[in-house]
């Protein structure tokens, strides 16, 4: 394996949209959200050691998910693991992890890839990214993976590309912010948009550069730690001033206003399991599409619902449509999936009835 590629898995997401089976104590990309055996996170690093050395593979979370981290990846050492001690978005916590890197290796390119992703082609998945890094390595480019967009989707942003553009990996014509329907039903039409999926690569040298050059105050907060990074002293740096930085995230950093953007339209079968309504999108269903994980069902005059429950749990069902149930420990949920989206916004509620 090449020593100079490197990832960054970001795992320190709450993932409330998932409620009850995903909190604030133990979030989705700890759970085994399709039922087959491995979890979310686990299921990221397996992916990107195909491609990267084990030891190469930095997760980023919050510090109170750093035990459930080395237990679900007993494979890393603890300096792999980068603990956030407060919620600041993406761009500091990927600086951050940058310059540990560039202190370890300076000529490294780097992937920087969610751990709530299901992709089913690795090996495509494999062959894109190997794309990716070949391109990295030789042009100062930011790069993303843009994913094929296959509905009209207003939950996610765009990336729009030059329609005159033949080359495989695109120059980026400008990101769009989630649109509402009939603005995504245009850009799909243009055939000139993806999804902002993201994934992003780049090397060390080119990433730097952009945060020298558009958010040079949140690369000087970070530069003063350098001399801590990898030492026993990085975690006290790290609690010191870690929530200084700007809440911000690493598109509104540096890709938005970049000149350098480039985007690789992807050729995996891509889901970011977002919603209980996208996982059911991915699970096996039956002639009523109805996707069952880890229950025994009975199901009645019931369609298009998805159903989980802890193991081995019976669950009978008469009548309902379109319905999220889920029996997770002391709570049932039996929600509307045309409502999933407001899922998180119960979560205050139960606070108050618990």
């Amino acid at each position: 394996m090449n020593s100079n590629y490197y990832a960054i898995i970001m795992a320190g997401g709450v993932g409330s949209r998932f409620w009850p089976v995903s909190t604030v104590e133990f979030p989705k990309q700890f759970h085994d959200m399709l039922g087959c055996g491995i979890t979310l996170l686990q299921k990221t690093f397996s992916r990107l050691e195909q491609l990267i050395p084990a030891e190469n593979i930095l997760i980023l979370t919050n510090e109170k998910y750093n035990d459930l981290v080395l237990e679900q990846l007993p494979m890393v050492n603890s300096n792999q693991i980068l603990l956030e001690p407060a919620m600041r978005n993406t761009a500091p916590c990927i600086l951050y992890a940058t310059l540990k890197i560039q202190k370890l290796n300076p000529d490294a390119v780097v992937v920087v890839a969610p751990s709530d992703h299901w992709i089913e082609d690795e090996a495509a998945f494999i062959e894109d990214l190997q794309t990716a890094f070949d391109f990295c390595e030789k042009e100062d480019a930011l790069m993303t993976l843009g994913i094929k967009p296959t509905f009209p989707n207003t939950g996610f942003g765009y990336i729009e590309f030059d329609k005159e553009d033949i080359d495989q990996v695109k120059k980026v014509k400008q990101f769009r912010e989630k649109p509402d329907y009939e603005t995504a039903k245009k850009f799909l039409a243009s055939g000139n948009f993806l999804w902002n999926g993201g994934i992003f690569i780049w090397s060390i040298r080119s990433v730097l550069k952009a945060f020298e050059n558009f958010q040079p105050q949140l690369l000087a907060l970070f530069s003063e730690g350098i001399p801590t990074y990898n030492t026993e002293f990085e975690n006290e740096f790290i609690t010191n001033n870690y929530a200084l930085a700007e809440n911000i995230s690493i598109d509104y950093a540096v890709m938005e206003d970049a000149d350098n953007v480039y985007v690789l339209p992807a050729r995996f079968d891509w889901n970011d399991l977002g919603t209980w309504g996208s996982l059911h999108e991915k699970l096996p269903k039956d002639a009523q599409k109805n996707a069952v994980v880890n229950s025994k069902v009975i199901l009645e005059n019931a369609s298009n619902n998805i159903i989980r429950s802890d193991t081995g749990k019976l669950i009978i069902v008469d009548g309902l449509h379109d319905y999220i149930i889920v029996d997770h420990n002391d709570v049932l949920l039996i929600y509307p999936k045309a409502k999933e989206q407001e899922i998180k916004l119960l979560i205050t509620q139960v606070n108050d009835v618990s």
